[in-house]
This record gives structure tokens, sequence and C-alpha cells, in this order.
């Protein structure tokens, strides 16, 4: 499998796409308002404290206060005295430490997740500073590997090298970069963390809350340090500076992978060669179709995301069951991609289309957990519900892509609907009576969409004669090709004469 890291600098937008075999399978994109913050760490303010949600609400210069969970407090190195005993346990535990907290306290954390729709970022006492190879957690002393590294004598290996390393009363995590490098990577790589850790302790005494202590780096930065490893055959970027810069980062961290950054100069849009724009616009639409002529049909809501499996076009050329088998097969494979590529989290509920043979079912969940295995955010299949539905999470980091290059409608409120032309013909009845009855006038000129009019009349006029009669006024309708089906403009007519003359205005154009 070949994979390419693409980035995309056009003035202050970043974006930056990851192409598996020419694939679009992951999107990440920074401007002004789309600033990631998670992993920058703050000296806030405790604002209020909610007992009965044990949590409290973090006032760290934003424009909603960060939300910091019970769970996510460090009660061993914290900087609030818990009046708690070790023989507390449970909720006595729970309601001591939520006890020991007062608004108007300063404390220290670090984003865990974005600020998503109307809620606030959440936080945590429990700081990480991630490296390449290594991630320092200063207030632990604890070493951890990470489990995508599943060789024994290589985890062994890895963790022998980390506890000679390791800064006393901190705690270091093996991070997948580090599978196979020597303890000479290792060293380098601490000792920046060290140091910037030093440096974060020193401004966090000097500055008052609410303030931030530590910004973490740019997207540009972030994909090379965290995406950018062995496995990644080519890193093309359009911008001149950051790619001397990218030359210099990966010079440093990964001296092996100097060779493949590229520069782009090509006068097509970098996206657009790669072709990874129309990708774009494939990514925010509900329904995707699937090569064999089926599609699946995407559902988000703020609670939770439905998938629907449908056979669409394909017919196949066998039995029934062999259709919604192959049906479902690849719709497992589509369904793990667009999970990805959309960085959908949270609860998500996937109705595969009904299959008799229990071996089928068995297939399609396995395809779709190897599927998953690929994406580098965790992913748990629960497993089948009673009423034959897959049940799976994945951890919900940020906004998903919709939410972030999409807004509501403001015709349709988010809905994906309009109203019907009936519906909104009956509207402008009901509002024709609240407009005569607040005026004195002898008619109105109504302006609508064509496809009003044309439902309005289709009677040949019958229906404005009844309501003409019933007002007692003159109804004229005009049309906009230009305005939105749901609009409507209503101006006063004020005798015959008026009206003959915008008639006449008409005809003249």
């Amino acid at each position: 499998m070949r994979k390419k890291i693409i980035v995309d600098i056009h003035h202050d937008q970043i974006r930056v796409a990851l192409l598996e075999n020419e694939d679009l399978v992951e999107l990440y994109f920074e401007d002004e308002e789309n600033l990631r913050i998670v992993g920058n760490i703050y000296r806030g303010r405790i604002a209020n404290v909610l007992p009965g949600m044990q949590a409290a609400f973090i006032d760290i210069g934003l424009e909603r206060n960060a939300f910091l969970y019970l769970g996510d407090i460090d009660t061993q190195n914290s900087a609030f005295e818990f009046t708690y005993s070790n023989k507390k346990s449970g909720q006595n535990f729970k309601r001591s430490v939520i006890e020991s907290i007062r608004p108007g306290q300063e404390i220290t954390v670090q984003v865990l997740k974005e600020s998503i729709g109307t809620k606030g970022a959440r936080v945590t006492t429990h700081l990480t500073l991630p490296g390449r190879y290594l991630v320092l957690m200063p207030n632990v002393d604890y070493i951890g590997i990470s489990r995508r590294i599943d060789d024994s004598e290589e985890r062994d290996r890895l963790k022998s090298i980390a506890e000679e390393i390791k800064p006393d009363d901190m705690g270091l995590i093996v991070r997948t970069a580090a599978l196979n490098r020597q303890k000479e990577d290792f060293i380098h790589d601490l000792d920046l963390l060290y140091r910037l850790w030093r440096h974060i302790v020193e401004i966090e005494t000097t500055r008052r809350a609410p303030c931030i202590l530590h910004k973490d780096e740019s997207i540009v930065y972030k994909t090379v340090r965290d995406i950018f490893t062995q496995d990644i055959d080519e890193f093309i970027i359009n911008d001149k500076t950051q790619y001397n810069r990218v030359k210099e980062l990966v010079e440093i961290i990964s001296p092996g992978l100097t060779n493949r950054v590229n520069f782009y100069d090509r006068e097509m849009p970098i996206f657009e060669y790669y072709n990874i724009e129309r990708k774009i616009e494939k990514a925010i639409q509900k329904k995707v179709w699937l090569k064999n002529g089926g599609y699946i049909v995407i559902d988000s809501t703020e609670a939770l995301t439905a998938i629907d499996v449908n056979t669409g076009k394909y017919v196949g050329k066998h039995n029934l069951e062999d259709t919604v088998f192959k049906t479902n097969l690849e719709a497992a494979e589509e369904i793990a991609h667009q999970i990805r590529l959309r960085d959908i989290g949270g609860i998500i509920i996937i109705d595969f289309i009904d299959m008799e043979i229990e071996e089928h079912n068995e297939k399609v969940i396995n395809i779709l957990r190897q599927e998953l295995a690929k994406d580098r955010t965790k992913t748990n299949v629960v497993g089948i519900t009673g009423l034959g539905l897959i049940e799976m999470t994945r951890k919900k980091e940020r906004n998903r892509l919709s939410a972030a290059l999409l807004k509501p409608c403001p015709y349709c409120n988010g809905t994906g609907r309009v109203y019907s032309e009936n519906m909104i013909i009956a509207k402008i009845e009901k509002e024709l009576e609240d407009f005569f009855r607040l005026r004195d006038v002898w008619g109105a000129i109504i302006e609508v969409h064509p496809d009003i009019e044309k439902v309005w009349l289709e009677d040949g006029g019958k229906t404005i004669e009844i309501l003409e009669n019933t007002l007692n006024r003159r109804v004229f309708v005009t049309t906009d090709q230009n305005i939105h089906l749901e609009q409507v403009n209503i101006k006063p007519l004020h005798g015959q004469a008026e009206l003959e003359g915008i008639l006449l205005a008409q005809t003249s154009k």
C-alpha cells in the first residue's frame, strides 16, 4: 500500500490530506475559524463546581468555559488539598474530591477534546507532552508502551530503555514510532520534552489565570511528528518556506525520511492535481455510492450516527442472499473508510441488509473490524443488538468533518428539506389575511418562485379567484427565478392604475 501526505498551504489556511493508494482517508485543516487547541496547556480559574455532575467548569480564557470531569483530576499531584483518607473509597472519595474544589481556585489543565457544538473543551490535570518517540508525563511515575507494538521482545526492550532514561518522579509512554529505535533517539527526544516542561513550570508562576502556558505545534509540525513515519512513501507540500522547515525538522527527528519530502511547484492547485477536492465533496454527502451499485446513507445527530446499507442498483448474478452478502461486504469496507475520513465519533449504529447465513454475518463483521484497525483513533465494535444492528463506538476528539466544513442551511435550518409548494401556498394565504387586516389597500402583488406560481395557477387561476373573493381584495402573482423557493415578497397595491403600470413595466422588459 502506497501512502502519501499532501499539504496545501493557501494564505491563512493549511490543509493536510493522507492518501492510501490514491484514496483520501484522513483530512485535517487549520485556519482562523478552525484553530485546534487539543494539547494546549492553560492556567485556568475554576468558574463553578457541579457536585451533582462530579465536574467543574474552568475559565481558560476561551469563548466557552472548559469542562473538567472528576476522572480527569490528578489526585496524586494536584493543586488541591483533598480532605480524604486512604480508607475512603467509591462515592465518599468522589464527594471528598469535589468538595475540595472551590470557585476562584487556579489550576493548570491540558485540553483533551476540542469544543464540540455548544460544549466547551474537555480538559484534564493529567498533563502530557508528546514527542516523536516518547510522551512525557510530568505528574505521574509510570512507563507505558504503545499497544500497537505487539512483539513481546520489542516491548520488553523498549520498556528497559525507558526505565533507564526516565526522569525521577515522571512518567513516559513509548510511542509506536519508537519501534526498532535505539536509546540515543529517545535521549534526544526526552531532552527536548524535559526542557519544554521546565519552561512551562517557569512561566506558570509568572502569569495570571486565565492564560495559555503552552500552545501545541502547528498542524504541519504535528503531521511530521505524528503521521510521517516509515510507512509513508511521500510528503508533498506546496509552500517553499514550510517545505524548508519540514526538511529541517525531518533531518532532526527522522533523517532517513528526508529524501521523501518533496516540493510541489506545478501551476494546478495541489489538491486538484491529486483529485482531493472531489473526494472532499464526496465526504460531506449524505449518500455514498458503492462500486457495485449499492449505497450507504450516513445520518448524524448530536448523540449518535446511524449508517444504513442498501442494494441500490446492484441486482447480483446468483440469488438474493449472495447479492445482499456482497453488498454488505463492500459496504463494511466503505463504512470504515467513511468513519475515519469524516472523523465520526461517539456511538455509531450500522444497519446492514439482513442475511440468513450466520457465516456471512461473521465475515461482514470481521471485514469491518479489519478495516477499522487501520484507523489511528480508537474504535470498538460492541456487537449485534437484538434488532440485528451493529453497535460500535469511536473516540470523539474533535468536530466531525461535516461540522467543520459546513454550517446549517439558513433556509431549512439544518433539516435538509424545504416546505412543499402546497405548504408554502397555504402559508402565503395566511400571510395575506394578516397583511390585509393590518392595511386598508386595494390589493397586493405577490412575488414568488416560478415553481410556486406553477402549482398555484395549475387550475387556471380558480384558487386565486376564490382567495380574492374571500379576502375581498385583488391578488396578482409575479415570479422571480432568483429567489429561494420558500421566499415570498408581498407588496401593497393601491388601485387598478398601479397594477396596470406594473404589468406594463414587466411587458416592456
